[in-house]
């Protein structure tokens, strides 16, 4: 077996999860670069590589600039700054690990393909739900023809009100022009999930959806724009920063804070966070993208299906209605009746319940084991003829993304794809 190098530009936590699994498979791998303007996440990535002859690099141009160093680059940095490094890598002769969205625009997403395709480099989109073994398996059953012709589908994404409040009133994803509209920044995962059960191309998509909540109208008086800011004993959000130290928020806080090693130090990480962004009130802060929406999509065949996303609910659902059999999956099923795919036939009346069990590495199980499938299938997606591992193949969903967010700022307009 040949082995790999693998470099990466962003060394943030969706870089670091990657190669933390990337290193156990130390025949098929060797963790050569990153580059990243903080130098705390570079060394975490220096540790994770265990690899003497690691080499840093400030930024991506600088990297960029190097004599070719690996097979293929993780490219992990913020929405808005995808394209042009992808684009100068697959120049480079680079494959790519991509996080979603491709581009911040459809053009751009559809240039990145052409230009894959024409220099026969491969580029993985980070679609980690398909490496899960839910979504392997609700595949697998539509494949067999068990449900019949697939008439309609029905799914949500339950973002978490917390979640939202970190990444999207107050974080990196909280203005659509810096980044990606939230349907596209958060929900290319879930289209990418339908279009591939349907196996057909979307045709018309209509959508709604607003920013309801987490806006300034809703503001008490009485609370201050920073968190940080309000005396001792003084009433508080229950958005308020200061509970990124309960226990159920730790993990959001080792995302954003700088120094991956330095997180334990509570009173710098509240000094920290008094003066970031993240310290805000979260009615007080500059967000625009919605906190719910609706995606409505009519495919080339006649079949129908719906996605819902609202920032009031947690986990993924998916329903898929077919001419012999209904199928219903996901963390609804798991939370409240133990099982996680529920198969039910129309005329015979049969049940099926099937239960998964998430793909863990070390007792992590990011995105449902997803995080850990991608990674450990990423070695034979770039040496196979695969085609889940070209982008031409995976850029439905972002057609459908960009078109939805059209229609909504049409006011739920119809959008023809072609």
């Amino acid at each position: 077996m040949q082995k790999l190098k693998i470099a990466t530009i962003g060394c943030g936590a969706r870089a670091r999860v990657y190669l933390s699994i990337i290193a156990k498979f130390t025949d098929q791998w060797e963790i050569v670069a990153g580059a990243d303007p903080t130098a705390a996440r570079v060394d975490a990535v220096r540790r994770i590589s265990n690899n003497p002859n690691f080499q840093s690099f400030e930024s991506d141009k600088a990297l960029l600039s190097a004599p070719k160093l690996a097979d293929i680059v993780i490219i992990a940095t913020q929405d808005n700054y995808h394209y042009e490094p992808a684009k100068q890598a697959l120049l480079k002769g680079y494959h790519l690990l991509l996080e979603k969205p491709a581009g911040q625009t459809l053009e751009e997403s559809l240039e990145l393909a052409e230009l894959a395709k024409l220099h026969q480099r491969r580029v993985i989109l980070c679609f980690v739900l398909r490496y899960t073994n839910l979504y392997r398996k609700v595949k697998e059953i539509v494949d067999s023809g068990k449900l019949g012709q697939i008439i309609s589908l029905r799914a949500s994404e339950g973002v978490g009100a917390w979640h939202q409040a970190h990444s999207f009133v107050r974080g990196h994803w909280n203005q659509s022009d810096e980044c990606t509209p939230m349907i596209v920044a958060k929900c290319t995962h879930d289209l990418d999930i339908i279009a591939w059960m349907m196996g057909q191309r979307c045709r018309r998509v209509s959508s709604f959806g607003s920013l309801s909540y987490f806006h300034p109208g809703n503001k008490n008086p009485a609370h201050p724009d920073r968190c940080f800011d309000a005396a001792n004993g003084a009433e508080e959000c229950e958005y308020s920063a200061k509970n990124y130290f309960k226990e159920e928020n730790k993990h959001w806080l080792s995302i954003i804070y700088p120094d991956p090693e330095g997180i334990e130090d509570t009173e710098k990480v509240k000094q920290w966070l008094a003066n970031s962004k993240w310290g805000r009130n979260v009615f007080s802060c500059d967000n625009d993208v919605v906190d719910h929406q609706v995606v409505n999509m009519e495919f080339e065949n006649g079949a129908t299906a719906a996605l819902t996303m609202t920032a009031f609910d947690e986990g993924r659902t998916l329903d898929i209605y077919g001419t012999k059999a209904s199928l219903r999956a996901g963390d609804a099923l798991r939370h409240n009746f133990n099982t996680d795919l529920v198969v039910r036939h129309h005329l015979s009346r049969e049940v099926e319940n099937v239960k998964i069990e998430d793909v863990q590495c070390e007792g992590y199980a990011g995105h449902g084991g997803g995080d850990f499938g991608l990674a450990q299938s990423l070695y034979d997606l770039v040496t196979s003829d695969d085609p889940d591992g070209t982008l031409e193949k995976s850029i439905e969903s972002h057609r459908i993304g960009f078109a939805a967010e059209a229609s909504r700022l049409a006011k739920g307009a119809p959008i023809e794809l072609f």
